[in-house]
């Protein structure tokens, strides 16, 4: 028996109202109406489904493809083949994503125990908690005494939200993820696993040991965030831990407390940050990438993979290596590394 597949497809659509709703131009086609049914990659399209181009490394398939209709520059547009409709956009990728949500509206949230029950009853809530109507809470979830769920919210099974903890309006907190001392805003996605508002790493070291300091602040989250599964976030010690609106941090990434992290940050996995280091907006953190404690990387500054940051970073710089310099200085020292190593390894008469 075929699989009948984890999310509800709308649709079909005719092209022309595809093309009104993703600001695209058509151009050749065949049929203005045509009912379009699916959204599928270049190579496996086929005449009822949409596609797009946007990485010249797939021109052959875009040479070759079948789909009915694709998502394309107008620089290559007339390397569409004739059977296949064009939507030109300046934008294919990102009409493309705003194609898969028309059809696959649903897939912006992942499943868990899907729930059918609206009510807020699904799982362990605290009669002191307020859960909005509308909001979800699967089979399994914890809700604790005085948090708040707003409408729109689904907290997916075996969630733990904690003691006061606030959820704002259309937020999915994923399976197994905890929640706790933080306040999250509208839209806010928390994948599953993620650990949010745990202990910083604070104590006060000495021969005698290592003493516990309190950690009494909060994680705040703005609207718009996305967090990959697996990541941490710790709450302030004294003040907050925040992140910034828009941001998007990837699975398996470590927030330090009293961080800040800016708007709109892009954080690969694996990447870490200390404690009370300051992002600006728009900075980008590579894979594997790192950032010591106390210092401030500037708007729109960009970080290698693997590159780790011991001191400032002035806005708009791009560094890498270890410890991180300026990227062009990087790939200088690289590239005299590889020529002594080179010049060393010539066999000797």
């Amino acid at each position: 028996m075929q699989h009948p597949g984890f999310f509800e497809r709308a649709g079909p659509f005719p092209l022309h109202v595809i093309a009104a709703k993703l600001g695209a131009t058509l151009g050749q086609l065949p049929d203005a109406s045509m009912d379009i049914e699916d959204v599928k990659p270049l190579g496996v399209a086929g005449p009822n489904h949409l596609s797009f181009f946007d990485n010249p490394k797939y021109l052959d398939q875009l040479s070759h493809t079948q789909a009915g209709a694709c998502l394309v520059s107008p620089a290559f547009a007339e390397r569409v083949p004739k059977s296949t409709a064009v939507l030109a956009t300046k934008t294919p990728y990102s009409a493309f994503a705003f194609a898969l949500r028309l059809f696959y509206e649903d897939a912006l949230r992942s499943s868990a125990a899907r729930s059918g029950d609206n009510r807020g009853n699904g799982g362990l809530v605290h009669p002191s908690a307020r859960i909005d109507e509308g909001a979800i809470i699967e089979p399994g979830a914890v809700i604790g005494r005085e948090a708040r769920i707003a409408r729109g919210s689904t907290i997916a099974a075996g969630a733990v939200v904690g003691y006061r903890v606030t959820i704002g309006e259309d937020c999915y907190i994923g399976p197994c993820a905890s929640v706790m001392h933080t306040i999250i805003g509208n839209r806010v996605i928390v994948h599953a696993g993620v650990r949010i508002g745990q202990d910083g790493f604070g104590f006060a070291m000495s021969a005698q040991g290592h003493l516990k300091v309190p950690q009494v602040g909060r994680v705040v989250i703005a609207d718009d965030v996305e967090i990959g599964a697996n990541s941490t976030i710790d709450r302030g010690a004294l003040s907050d831990t925040v992140i910034g609106e828009g941001t998007k941090i990837d699975n398996l990434v470590q927030i330090g407390h009293n961080a800040i992290v800016g708007r709109h940050c892009v954080i690969v996995a694996q990447t870490g940050i200390a404690g009370s280091a300051q992002l600006g907006d728009y900075v980008v953190m590579g894979g594997h990438s790192g950032v010591v404690g106390h210092i401030k990387i500037g708007n729109g500054a960009q970080i290698a993979g693997m590159a780790h940051v011991k001191n400032d970073v002035p806005p708009g710089a791009r560094m890498g290596g270890t410890p991180a310099v300026p990227f062009k200085e990087w790939a200088r020292e690289v590239a005299t590394v590889k020529r002594l190593a080179a010049r060393n390894t010539k066999p000797t008469r």
